[in-house]
C-alpha cells in the first residue's frame, strides 16, 4: 500500500509541475460560430491563483474559441457588480485562495470572498453565463463555497474508477453521457458521443440541473487528507448518482459546472510530453463538446 501510495504522488506530482500548453493542437472547425473576431468576448478568470489561464495551460482553450470566431480576454480583478457589468461569458478554472501551497492539504480554504461568490450569483440571476471548472483535490474544495451558491455540493476528492485508473470514458454505449441539448448541438456535425475526462472530482446536481458527465457504481471517490497521497485510511465511496458535469439555468442565467479542466485543453505532461487533453488521440470529440457548451452559455441555442 505504501509502495501504491508513493506512485500515485509522484505521478501526480510530476503531473502538476510539468504540464505544458500543446501550442499546435488546432482541430477543424467546419462552420465558425462566427466570423473571426466577430462574436461574444470570453473572460478567463486569472485573478485567483488559477491553475489554468489564458497564455498558459488553457491557451488552447483560448485557441479553439478564437477559432470559432469568439474574443478572448483574461479576467485580472476580483469579482464585483462594477466589473461584471459588461460581461456575457466568463471562465473560472480551478482557482485557488491567495496563501495556498503545496503540499495541499484539507481543509482547503475558499478561492473567492463572500462578497464575490455574492457578486456573481447576483450576475449569473441577472442573465450572466457562468463556466465554473473545479477539479480534484484542492480545487474542488477551493470552489466548494461557489459552486453551493447554485445548488452544487463539491468533494474535494479524486474520481477513479475501480482500478484506480483517471482516465474516464463517457460514451453513448455505456450510458454514461447523456444525450441532451449539449450534446447533439445545433447539428450533426456537431453532435459528441464520448468524452474522455482525467481524474477530476464528482459533485452532487441541484434537481433543476441537466447532467452531462453521469456516474455510477463503478467509480469510486477518494478523500485523501493531502493531495495525491492515497492510503488505507483514505476515506472512499462510490460515486454512484453524482455527476462530472451538468449544466443550470439560474434565474435569467445559465452555469456549466465541470469536475475536471484538462478534457478541456491540450496538454504535454511530463518528460515524455504526453498529449492529455483534447489533443489525445483517444479524446477526438472532446473539442466539440467544449463549443458546444460554449454556444449554449452564448445562446446559440
Amino acid at each position: 500500500m505504501r509502495k501504491i501510495c508513493l506512485l500515485f504522488f509522484v505521478i501526480g506530482a510530476m503531473a502538476y509541475c510539468q504540464q505544458v500548453p500543446d501550442t499546435l493542437y488546432k482541430p477543424k472547425i467546419n462552420k465558425s460560430a462566427y466570423a473571426a473576431g466577430k462574436g461574444s468576448i470570453v473572460y478567463i478568470d486569472q485573478a485567483h491563483r488559477n491553475f489554468h489561464t489564458k497564455d498558459n495551460r488553457f491557451l488552447p482553450f483560448a485557441q479553439l474559441l478564437r477559432q470559432d470566431g469568439y474574443v478572448v480576454k483574461g479576467f485580472d480583478t476580483v469579482f464585483t457588480k462594477e466589473k461584471l457589468t459588461d460581461v456575457d461569458i466568463l471562465v473560472i478554472s480551478n482557482a485557488l485562495p491567495e496563501d495556498s501551497r503545496p503540499p495541499f492539504t484539507i481543509p482547503t480554504k475558499s478561492a473567492f470572498s463572500k462578497a464575490e461568490i455574492t457578486a456573481l450569483k447576483q450576475w449569473i440571476t441577472n442573465g450572466g453565463s457562468l463556466f465554473l471548472i473545479a477539479d480534484h483535490m484542492p480545487f474542488a474544495g477551493a470552489a466548494s463555497e461557489l459552486g453551493e451558491a447554485f445548488g452544487f455540493k463539491f468533494y474535494d476528492s479524486f474520481l477513479f474508477d475501480n482500478e484506480r485508473r483517471g482516465i474516464l470514458d463517457f460514451t453513448n454505449d455505456n450510458s454514461l453521457l447523456a444525450s441532451n441539448i449539449i450534446t447533439k448541438g445545433r447539428s450533426a456535425d456537431e453532435k459528441v458521443d464520448k468524452v474522455v475526462t482525467f481524474t477530476g472530482q464528482a459533485f452532487e446536481t441541484p434537481k433543476e440541473a441537466l447532467s452531462i458527465l453521469k456516474l455510477n457504481e463503478k467509480y469510486t471517490v477518494h478523500l485523501p487528507d493531502t493531495m495525491w497521497v492515497f492510503n488505507e485510511k483514505t476515506k472512499q465511496f462510490k460515486a454512484s448518482n453524482l455527476s462530472q458535469g451538468a449544466v443550470l439555468e439560474f434565474g435569467k442565467g445559465r452555469v456549466a459546472v465541470f469536475g475536471e479542466a484538462a478534457m478541456f485543453t491540450g496538454q504535454l505532461a511530463g518528460q515524455q510530453r504526453r498529449k492529455v487533453g483534447m489533443n489525445a488521440e483517444y479524446a477526438p470529440q472532446n473539442y466539440k463538446l467544449l463549443l458546444n457548451i460554449i454556444h449554449w452559455l452564448d445562446r446559440l441555442y
